[in-house]
C-alpha cells in the first residue's frame, strides 16, 4: 500500500446473487456485507481506521487469553497485553495486519498473512482467509498451515455485528441454539464456569424472543445443529433479518451486545462470533487446536440473509 490507500487497506469487492460485500486487506476485515441493499452487518468506512474489530479475522485464538500468559509445549509464555483495560492478550495478532491477495474473482476473494515468530508465539503459521458469495450467502473460510518446525497451539474465528434491520440490539430477536454458557467474571470477563443456561434464563434464546434490554458478553457451547450446522437468528420487526451458521469446526460462539458508553455506538450490532475453542483456550487446553509442522486445520462459517 502507499500514502493515498485507504485507511482499512486494500478494498476487494465481491458481488453475486443480490449479495455484495467489501472485504479492507488489514486484517482480513469484512466490512461491508449486503443483501438487496440491506446492511446484514454494520459497516464501516473505506477509509476509517476499523472500529475495534468489527469484522476482523481473529487468529491464532479468538477472544482473550488471561493475562496474556499461557504455558505450552513444557514452554511459559508472555504476550502483549492489547486489552489493557482488562489485562488481557485480545483477538489474536493479525487485526491490522495487512493480508496480501492470493485469487480475486467477481464473487470470490482469498486473503493470506503469515505470523511470523514473535515474543510469546514462536511459531511461524500461514493463515488464508476466503470470502466467497453463492445463492446461500457469504462463506468465510479460514485456513492456518503451520510452517514452522515446532508444534503450534491455534484458534480462530470472526467478529461481525450482525444487524436485523431497522432499530437496534433491543428491538430485535434473538434465536441462539446454545445450551450452556460460560460464565465469566464481571470486570475482566475472566472465565469462570460453563453452566446451563437453565441457571442464567436472561441468556436461553434457545427458543427465538426479543433481546430487549439484556447484556450479553458471552461464550456459549453445546450447540443444537442441523445436518451438522449450527445457526444464530437476528430478525427485525418486519420479519426481516441474518442468519450466521457453522459447522462443527467451531464449537463454541461468542455473543456481545455490543454496549459502548458511546450512543453513537451503543447495541447498533450484535457481535456474534463462531469459534474453534473457548475464551483463554491457550491454558485450559478446552477445543485448543495443536498444529503439527506442516498440518493445517480450516473453519468456517456462512452469512445468510432472512
Amino acid at each position: 500500500m502507499n500514502a493515498s490507500s485507504p485507511a482499512s487497506g486494500r478494498q476487494l469487492r465481491i458481488s453475486a446473487h443480490g449479495y455484495e460485500a467489501a472485504i479492507a486487506s488489514v486484517g482480513a476485515s469484512l466490512r461491508v456485507l449486503q443483501y438487496d441493499n440491506r446492511d446484514l452487518i454494520v459497516p464501516f468506512g473505506a477509509d476509517e481506521v476499523r472500529p475495534a474489530y468489527r469484522g476482523a479475522t481473529l487468529a491464532p485464538w479468538p477472544n482473550r487469553i488471561v493475562d496474556g500468559q499461557y504455558a505450552f509445549a513444557d514452554a511459559e509464555y508472555q504476550l502483549p497485553l492489547t486489552e489493557p483495560a482488562r489485562g488481557h492478550a485480545l483477538h489474536g495478532l493479525l487485526a491490522w495486519t495487512e493480508f496480501a491477495d492470493r485469487l480475486v474473482e467477481s464473487d470470490r476473494v482469498v486473503l493470506v498473512a503469515v505470523i511470523e515468530p514473535q515474543f510469546g508465539y514462536p511459531f511461524r503459521v500461514e493463515v488464508e482467509v476466503e470470502f466467497r458469495l453463492a445463492a446461500d450467502g457469504l462463506t468465510q473460510t479460514v485456513t492456518a498451515r503451520n510452517l514452522g518446525a515446532d508444534a503450534a497451539p491455534w484458534g480462530t474465528g470472526p467478529h461481525p455485528y450482525l444487524v436485523g434491520g431497522d432499530g437496534r440490539v433491543d428491538d430485535w430477536t434473538l434465536t441462539l441454539p446454545a445450551s450452556e454458557v460460560l460464565t465469566v467474571t464481571p470486570d475482566r470477563l475472566s472465565p469462570v464456569a460453563v453452566e446451563p443456561v437453565e441457571q442464567h434464563p436472561e441468556w436461553d434464546f434457545r427458543e427465538a424472543r426479543a433481546i430487549g434490554d439484556v447484556f450479553i458478553d458471552h461464550a456459549f457451547t453445546e450447540l443444537s445443529r442441523a445436518d451438522g450446522f449450527a445457526e444464530v437468528r437476528v430478525v427485525a420487526a418486519d420479519g426481516h433479518g441474518v442468519a450466521l451458521s457453522w459447522d462443527e469446526s467451531c464449537p463454541w460462539v461468542q455473543v456481545h451486545t455490543a454496549d459502548t458508553p458511546d450512543p453513537a455506538t451503543h447495541r447498533i450490532g450484535l457481535a456474534v462470533e463462531p469459534m474453534t475453542c473457548p475464551p483463554d483456550a491457550f491454558n485450559s487446553g478446552v477445543d485448543l487446536i495443536v498444529l503439527e509442522p506442516g498440518a493445517e486445520a480450516a473453519a468456517s462459517w456462512r452469512f445468510t440473509a432472512l
